[in-house]
């Protein structure tokens, strides 16, 4: 442990302890498998923050001040948690790079996100989307999109707009349609379809694996 790192990991605590809110220089906050069932306000005064982790506890909310934290650039960890919602203020994260909110209860992707636009990385497997909205699109750095175990049918044609994209792992989503825009990412490396039984994969996945690009199915 450093002064700037801190990490309460797997420590059982109940809840934050006081003496973070003292180290105003930390740039890594580990929290994660806490039981936290809540994280105070108070942490806009952590603003030299780079890395969050808040993963593996009992969050059903996060708080507005997150926001604030706009140095937040590597790493925010919200899986494993009860989340439905994010607060809009999460959408002034601009230099975030890496989001995980995984394995939580999410029924559409927040639109926080939306202003999220250094994203490199996405991570939202095991929720229960349906959809995902068009500004999708506008996270135009994003290379890995991570969308295992949801209860998605379709994705947008502004997926096309993902021209960073590297990988997309589609697993075991009741997908019936794929957007030809798929096949117009450059940098697609990676397409993962396995366990998606209601798919038949269009023709244009040929092509895909043609160039060089992997087809899971």
């Amino acid at each position: 442990m450093s002064g700037r790192i801190l990490s309460f990991w797997k420590k059982h605590l109940g809840r934050v302890p006081d003496e973070v809110w003292e180290q105003t220089e930390l740039q890594t906050l580990v929290l994660a498998e806490n039981e936290l069932a809540e994280v105070p306000e108070q942490i806009a005064v952590l603003k030299n923050l780079r890395t969050l982790d808040l993963g593996h506890n009992q969050l059903t909310a996060v708080p507005e001040a997150l926001g604030r934290l706009d140095t937040l650039s590597d790493f925010l960890y919200l899986h494993d948690n009860r989340l439905t919602s994010l607060p809009s203020s999460l959408s002034k994260l601009t230099r975030l790079r890496y989001l995980n909110i995984s394995a939580n209860r999410f029924a559409v992707l927040p639109e926080a996100i939306s202003g999220m636009r250094n994203l490199v990385e996405l991570r939202a497997s095991d929720n229960q989307l349906t959809a995902l909205p068009d500004w999708i699109g506008n996270l135009s750095r994003l290379r890995e999109l991570h969308l295992r175990n949801n209860a998605l049918t379709r994705l947008p044609e502004s997926v096309g707009e993902l021209r960073e994209l590297r990988q997309i792992d589609l697993r075991s989503n009741p997908l019936t349609h794929l957007p030809a825009s798929v096949a117009t990412l450059p940098r697609l490396e990676k397409l993962d379809l396995r366990w998606v039984g209601t798919l038949q994969p269009p023709d244009w996945v040929l092509g895909l694996e043609e160039r060089g690009c992997i087809v899971y199915r």
